[in-house]
């Protein structure tokens, strides 16, 4: 079974309007309601793959419920740990004529030791065979470890793991062996404090990484593609043409194509394939890509050795 955590969800609220005038009544156009979150991205693209998945995560209030009733629309499996306060909204304003995005995110519940305990517990079914993504940022008072301290536990059960995060709080979980972390290009550099001149050098760093103890490395390069390094050898898929309207869940989906896949054939090429399908997918789409446009662009990538 794969596991997504989803320690900080949202619900978001997606605002469409011609213009955004700030400090006047503004009337949209359109407006949509979203379940958010990273690791809500992963599962609902694996549901696309029609493979199964457990969403985990902490949920709290009458948002909370809200929250739940968005998700049973897309009819994953969960199993989150329920909370006092009120889990977050986010307001997302597109204004189309401006051409501009404008985001408000909430700062998220505050969890009690209490309630940290009920979800530490809720890990206790996962084991060998399993594999865990984490994604996503932390609610405001969980300690920075939080992440570290789920990926020590499921593994001496016996899980893999992927974290999808940057800094320090990527480098400190390298030790316990990541099956895939997947920074951008951009973040790359910035872990190392470097200007990247070329692809060959994004490679060098990224197998760095992998000397710290990652397995796989996925490097996401925008317009240019993206890149698979492992220990021996070095992948690129190509970027699929197409009109990029939705960047956000793309690089979510990437990784959930790469997991979801992973866990069927543990064949790292076919993983890195289809991630790189589901995310270009997802980036040409308005939301979560949807299984026909993913199996549209997969025949449009291409996996070379480089």
């Amino acid at each position: 079974m794969i596991y997504t955590i989803t320690v900080n969800p949202s619900i978001d609220y997606v605002l469409q309007l011609k213009n955004l005038n700030t400090g006047e009544v503004n009337r949209t156009q359109n407006d949509v309601k979203l379940p958010g979150g990273k690791g809500i991205n992963v599962s609902r693209i694996m549901k696309e793959l029609n493979i199964d998945s457990t969403a985990l995560g902490f949920i709290g209030g009458a948002t909370g419920s809200m929250f739940e009733e968005l998700l049973s629309q897309h009819n994953l499996k969960t199993s989150f740990t329920r909370v006092k306060e009120d889990t977050r909204i986010n307001v997302k304003i597109n204004a189309t004529e401006q051409n501009e995005e404008t985001e408000i995110n909430g700062a998220g519940p505050v969890i009690s030791d209490d309630e940290q305990e009920n979800f530490m517990n809720n890990l206790n079914e996962i084991g060998k065979g399993d594999i865990v993504v984490m994604a996503g940022s932390l609610c405001r008072n969980l300690n920075t470890n939080f992440y570290l301290d789920i990926a020590e536990k499921i593994q001496k059960q016996g899980a893999e793991f992927i974290i999808d995060t940057t800094g320090q709080a990527l480098l400190d979980t390298l030790p316990l062996h990541p099956l895939v972390v997947k920074p951008n290009h951009h973040e790359l550099a910035d872990l190392f404090k470097v200007t990247f001149k070329d692809e060959q050098e994004i490679i060098t760093y990224a197998r760095k990484l992998l000397d710290k103890g990652a397995k796989h490395v996925l490097v996401s390069m925008a317009g240019d593609g993206a890149l698979l390094v492992t220990k021996d050898k070095a992948y690129k898929a190509n970027a699929p043409k197409g009109t990029v309207i939705n960047s956000v869940g793309a690089g979510d989906s990437m990784i959930a194509g790469f997991a979801g896949t992973f866990m069927e054939t543990n064949d790292p090429i076919e993983s890195f394939h289809m991630g790189a399908a589901c995310g270009s997918a997802t980036a040409f789409s308005q939301d979560i890509a949807i299984k026909e446009k993913i199996d549209e662009v997969y025949k449009e990538i291409s996996i070379i050795e480089i």
